[in-house]
């Protein structure tokens, strides 16, 4: 590629970096950003090419930048190709243990991306590029498709006077002379246009490009022609609702949101979406709900590509090595979080508070749910900012950031809230936390004997010891944590089946995934009925560390067993572990509501 004289210093101008520090960020903001991206990504392909030999891939990539600098540096700036480089580099480097695909075979993408920009730039060449399972990708264009004879093999790409074909083991896929044509064999890349002239997102729905999911690369998976339509609809759908009520958001998304990678629907109200740092610009989303939902995913990975091209360029955090392994409460997740992981999600749920503030004013058919949605999130963002506040690992920038975050937050916290859907926000924030620590907090096992041989002689209280906060130790069994908050949405919703009722709480608690009759039952308001169905639930099954906590939320919203309440909505795990001893040396499991009462009295 033709080398530049040298590469720009990139930094943020104080209002900018303001911008940013706000959760915010406008599209000046976000083309700084790319000029620091654009310079990564071509000091990552310089230290590929010095650490292997990319041959006629560098040199057809070379001439197609000669001849269309532009078409190359779309393709240079294209998701994707972040996510490829550092893949490539980590693989070289032994820091990624894959087996699939071969190392040639992710070398060789260099050559599918010079065969793009080739045929882009509209020349006549010959390149080899590997078979994939029988596909053939090439970034921003399409996918081949070849009779598969082997998992991993090569195809040649060829144009010449004005036709271009791949062909590989005697068959032969010819490409549309149009871009963005279907043909036999060709499965194109759909690039979608929404919105007004002067306000549109053009964006690629990308299904093929083996780097479009992040962090492992999949092989690609066209989509029928009618799940293409149905995700056209809800694009435009939620790009419109983001015109109207985030226009500064939704114009920097027109620089900063490149590729949206569509995968199947998961369970109502639990979507799933990832995006990378080295894929600045690229989402990968689950098929929506709705278009609001799609909407609340477009912003919420924005927040992530605008934090992740900050840190491109300069720090938030210091590496501090001793206090790099601890763990936090992330109110977004079912596992504990490093510092770096946890600052990601306070900035993209800052984000998402600030489009629920907005929807509920914009949107009287779904208000109650917009005001729980708003209620939930804002009260997570601000836990989970009070456990790192001041942290000494903080840079000033950092710490800069999340002050000022912390001070909006706390605007946010002082706005009214109809008073049904702010009780069920409180509900759902308080049970989270609780089940976490129920999960991951984990007394010492001197404590819990202690505690164990107390009960067992009669005491009238614990031990003192067992009181100690108990270290963070990651339980993988950890899932569905917010399962309360899921059957809340399914209740709100308003649609006649998705209502909860009293008198089928199994049934409500079947649609959705990890949640218990009591919860169920706790999410309809009746809250003694949950109580027994959490104690015999335990009865059962004991092991089961959530529901401990939702007994807890049970008798705390019925106002009865104040000590087991208190205990078990602040400390659950201490119930958990002292129960699961206990099992392991009487034949017959104390009752739960009196054990938490014994645990919630003062140390003998």
């Amino acid at each position: 590629m033709r080398a530049e004289p040298s590469l720009p210093r990139h930094h943020l101008p104080p209002d900018r970096l303001a911008e940013l520090v706000r959760g915010e960020g406008g599209p000046e903001t976000l083309d700084l950003l790319l000029g620091g991206e654009r310079s990564r990504r071509l000091l990552l392909l310089r230290m590929l090419d010095d650490a292997t030999d990319l041959g006629p891939a560098w040199d057809l990539l070379s001439q197609a930048q000669r001849r269309a600098p532009q078409v190359v540096d779309d393709l240079l700036m294209y998701p994707q190709t972040g996510m490829w480089l550092t893949t490539a580099l980590r693989r070289l480097r032994g820091r990624t243990p894959m087996d699939e695909p071969p190392l040639w075979v992710e070398l060789g993408h260099m050559s599918a991306l010079a065969a793009a920009a080739a045929l882009r730039a509209e020349f006549d060449f010959a390149i080899e590029v590997p078979v994939r399972h029988g596909r053939v990708p090439l970034p921003t264009l399409g996918c081949a498709v070849l009779p598969e004879t082997e998992p991993w093999t090569r195809a040649t790409v060829r144009a010449e006077g004005g036709r271009a074909v791949i062909e590989a083991a005697g068959a032969e896929v010819a490409l549309p002379p149009t871009s963005g044509s279907a043909g036999p064999g060709w499965h194109p890349v759909r690039r979608l246009t929404v919105g007004a002239r002067g306000r549109r997102l053009d964006i690629v729905l990308d299904d093929v490009d083996p780097y479009r999911t992040y962090p492992q690369p999949t092989e690609p998976r066209p989509l029928s022609g009618e799940a293409a339509a149905q995700w056209r609809r809800m694009l435009e759908q939620a790009w419109e609702l983001l015109l109207r009520e985030q226009p500064e958001t939704a114009e920097a998304m027109r620089r900063g949101v490149f590729s949206l990678t569509p995968t199947p629907a998961g369970e109502r109200f639990r979507p799933r979406s990832v995006s990378a740092g080295d894929a600045f610009g690229g989402v990968e989303a689950s098929e929506p709900d709705d278009a609001v939902q799609l909407a609340v995913t477009l912003v919420h990975e924005f927040q992530h590509t605008k934090l992740g091209g900050l840190l491109h360029l300069t720090p938030l955090l210091t590496h501090d090595f001793d206090r790099g392994k601890e763990l936090w409460y992330a109110p977004w997740r079912n596992d504990p979080r490093p510092l770096e992981g946890l600052l990601q999600g306070i900035y993209a749920f800052v984000g998402i508070t600030r489009f629920w503030r907005e929807h509920r004013k914009a949107a009287p058919a779904q208000t109650a749910m917009a005001h729980f949605e708003f209620a939930l999130w804002r009260a997570h963002v601000a836990t989970a900012m009070e456990q790192v506040h001041r942290h000494p690992r903080l840079t000033p920038l950092g710490t800069a950031l999340l002050d000022t975050l912390r001070d909006h937050c706390a605007q946010w916290l002082a706005e009214p809230v109809p008073e049904e859907p702010l009780a069920l926000a409180h509900l759902c924030a308080d049970d989270h936390v609780a089940r976490w620590r129920a999960h991951h907090r984990r007394p010492a096992a001197p404590a819990v004997d202690r505690a164990v041989r107390a009960w067992l002689d009669g005491a009238s209280g614990p031990p003192g010891v067992l009181a100690t906060e108990p270290e963070v130790v990651p339980d993988p069994s950890a899932r569905w944590l917010d399962s309360l908050a899921m059957l809340v949405r399914h209740r709100l919703s308003g649609a006649d089946d998705d209502r909860i009722s009293l008198d089928g709480p199994e049934k409500a608690a079947a649609r959705v995934s990890g949640a218990l009759t009591g919860d169920a039952l706790l999410a309809a308001g009746d809250a003694t009925a949950a109580r027994h169905a959490y104690v015999a639930h335990l009865a059962a099954e004991p092991s089961p560390a959530g529901a401990w906590a939702g007994l807890g939320r049970a008798l705390a919203t019925a106002g009865t067993e104040p000590r087991a309440a208190r205990l078990l909505c602040h400390h659950p795990e201490r119930a958990h572990a002292v129960h699961q001893a206990l099992l392991g040396v009487t034949d017959s499991p104390p009752d739960p509501i009196r054990l938490a009462t014994w645990l919630g009295s003062p140390p003998a």
